[in-house]
């Protein structure tokens, strides 16, 4: 990165950010290695057919039950690396503000959120496969992406309130400012809440999430307790520039085209005997072929990673040229995004590689730079 876009942070600052960061850069890609080997071994090995044994029933409740059964064994190998990466090394910053046992009840939930969906979506799939051998891609294609779409639908309102309290802006005044500043920028908001975030963390943030109905502007009551309200306003006017974009129905239609793809590609490699054979089934409609379908699931999740982070970084400098001219303020945008990197602790300088592959928004030097010569 420009030097000169460096000199707006100081150096300790810059150092401290990489101390913070370069063990969980590493961690991370340890727990990537563990999970593809995990995933692997049951696919393949002879934990698979341990796990498969422990099932019983009907074919789709051992589908369920296997699915269930990998997710499970996986978290709890990665659990001290998880543990490590979520709760030891925040505390260590002094960013968690989480007990242990907080910490164990957030993963729980997680887990068991994440078995729920994936059993059904595996149960979906092989039952596509078994009532329509010869087309089920046809059938569970548009199915994934409806399910993607649904998700994108009732996260705001079901999976959210799993790890969050909402309450409506306590502040009547900043309140009708917030949605007045809304109405300039063309996306009115009805709903604008705080979250408890510092039930777990002292970072800060904001975000915009659902669709249609369930559309929500959530600010963290951690950024609203420490942001004065002209920094705040560029904050929330960042956020509406996603909704005025339409980034959050972009990114679900991604996710669907994605889902459709991923199933596709499935079907591709599921018409290949050896590879099935080698995982100990005889098709996409044998419930045996679960853990091959979550191996291959995961290694397109990575392989998708730097498209999906570009786009990402693409969409928040958008909404940045957007807050920018949307408040007018070239200052109070400069002061937040200071605030915010000194708060979270953010990478000023990330390796390029990492950058490209795990950096949803460009760093705040960027950002900071892009302003000066937007001003």
């Amino acid at each position: 990165m420009d030097a000169n876009v460096l000199d707006l942070f100081a150096r300790d600052e810059i150092e401290r950010a990489h101390r913070y960061h370069r063990p969980l850069y590493l961690t991370l890609g340890l727990d990537v290695a563990l999970q593809l080997g995990v995933l692997a071994a049951i696919a393949f090995g002879p934990p698979g057919d341990w796990l498969w044994d422990a099932t019983g029933g009907p074919w789709w409740a051992r589908v369920f039950e296997l699915s269930a059964l990998v997710l499970g064994v996986s978290a709890l190998v990665r659990l001290p690396l998880s543990c490590w990466r979520g709760w030891v090394h925040e505390r260590r910053w002094e960013l968690s503000t989480q007990s242990l046992a907080a910490w164990l009840a957030d993963a729980l939930k997680g887990l068991l959120v994440g078995v729920a969906l994936t059993g059904l979506g595996m149960v979906a799939l092989v039952g596509s496969a078994r009532a329509w051998p010869g087309w089920w891609p046809a059938v569970a294609a548009p199915g994934a992406a409806l399910l993607a779409l649904v998700l994108g639908l009732i996260a705001p309102i079901v999976f959210e309130r799993l790890f969050n309290r909402f309450r409506p802006l306590p502040d009547e005044e900043l309140a009708g400012e917030l949605r007045e500043l809304s109405v300039q920028a063309g996306v009115p908001v009805r709903t604008m809440l705080v979250s408890d975030a510092s039930r777990r963390t002292r970072k800060h943030n904001a975000y915009v999430s659902g669709l249609g109905p369930t559309r929500r502007l959530v600010v963290f009551d951690t950024l609203l307790a420490d942001v004065p309200r002209d920094e705040l306003r560029v904050v929330v006017a960042h956020e509406l520039g996603h909704r005025r974009f339409r980034h959050v129905a972009a990114g679900t239609a991604l996710a669907m085209a994605g889902a459709a793809a991923a199933v596709l590609i499935l079907w591709a490699l599921l018409s290949w005997p050896g590879l099935v054979s080698a995982a100990g089934a005889s098709g996409a409609g044998d419930p045996q072929v679960v853990p091959l379908v979550l191996l291959v699931l995961f290694v397109l999740g990575v392989l998708a990673l730097p498209f999906e982070t570009w786009v990402s970084r693409r969409w928040e400098r958008t909404a940045d040229r957007f807050a920018l001219k949307l408040t007018g303020d070239g200052a109070a945008f400069e002061r937040v995004f200071r605030r915010l990197a000194r708060a979270n602790l953010s990478d000023l300088d990330p390796p390029r590689l990492l950058y490209l592959l795990l950096f949803t928004h460009p760093t705040p030097p960027e950002r900071i730079a892009a302003a000066r010569m937007a001003s």
